[in-house]
């Protein structure tokens, strides 16, 4: 009886609250997206950001800002990556997977649903601009404002000719790789065991530069979901915005490959190696060694 009124002390206190939990993974990611593809949607359609780093700053903005507003409700996965990162490798409780999964679905979606009633007029104009009717060929160049596409359109346009530079392979590879580094910079980052760890209230802070700097590598090949939230949610609204197949399936196909179980992938890879070698707590270099007290 003793141990079983221990264990639930420990549900109680380790792991968070089912409703609040939910809320707080649903606030944070409305705020990821909210901040990260409205900066997208500003440089797409009206030239407000130029250059990639200054997407990738708002991105790490957003990512910092959902940390601090999801993290006393949930611990702020806002990521399903992250989220399968903690069931499988930290005892995060498999009940709430599901329901942390579609609550950041949901806040993707919504944050989505308010950034197209902004931006509306603005993606009409540029799809006369352009020439392109909505999901229509070429129409990813104003898809790309929601959902992800590989190559990047803003830079290597949307005609067929550009799928040869990156392919599904590669694609593949850049979101396993990208989110294997987010996986591990957010596991080093909140580790007891790393002595260089930054204060908790700078934790935030630390992920969303991570962010951006990944961003700064993989979005030219893949626009970096990092994120199968982060582009199922937006892609789902454009879906139903007009986009149709350009969005689900997309013109190419493999999104779900690509941007769904390519960071799946990843965050179990990069989680992984992170516990591997943190549970190995080899000393730091030039620290003494440990002396026996016999």
């Amino acid at each position: 009886m003793a141990k079983d009124t221990k264990d639930e002390t420990r549900k109680g206190s380790d792991f968070p609250r089912f409703w609040p939990a939910c809320a707080g993974e649903f606030i944070g990611t409305f705020i990821l997206v909210f901040f990260g593809v409205g900066a997208v949607n500003a440089a797409v359609v009206t030239g407000a950001q130029t250059g990639l780093w200054q997407v990738a700053v708002v991105w790490a903005i957003g990512v910092s800002l959902g940390i601090y507003s999801a993290a006393a409700l949930s611990g702020a996965h806002i990521n399903p990556a992250i989220t399968l990162v903690a069931a499988v490798y930290d005892r995060f409780p498999l009940r709430l997977v599901v329901p942390y999964w579609v609550a950041q679905v949901a806040g993707a979606a919504v944050a989505s649903l308010v950034l197209y009633a902004m931006f509306a007029e603005a993606i009409i104009e540029l799809e006369r601009q352009r020439g392109v009717l909505r999901g229509g060929p070429g129409s990813e160049i104003s898809a790309m404002v929601f959902g992800e596409y590989f190559p990047n359109p803003a830079v290597y346009g949307t005609a067929e000719d550009a799928w040869r530079v990156v392919s599904l392979r590669s694609a593949f590879i850049a979101e396993v790789i990208g989110t294997a580094m987010l996986a591990f910079i957010v596991g080093a980052v909140t580790s007891d065991k790393n002595m260089a760890r930054p204060p908790a209230g700078f934790v935030a802070v630390v992920i969303g530069i991570g962010v951006a700097a990944i961003i700064s590598v993989v979005a030219p090949l893949t626009q970096a979901a990092l994120n199968p939230a982060r582009d199922f949610g937006p892609r789902l609204v454009s879906y139903f915005l007009g986009w149709g197949e350009i969005a689900i399936p997309g013109p190419r196909g493999g999104w779900f490959v690509v941007y769904i179980a390519g960071p799946l992938i990843g965050g179990l890879i990069g989680g992984g190696i992170q516990r591997l070698l943190h549970r190995l707590n080899v000393p730091p270099m030039g620290a003494p060694p440990e002396t026996s007290k016999d």
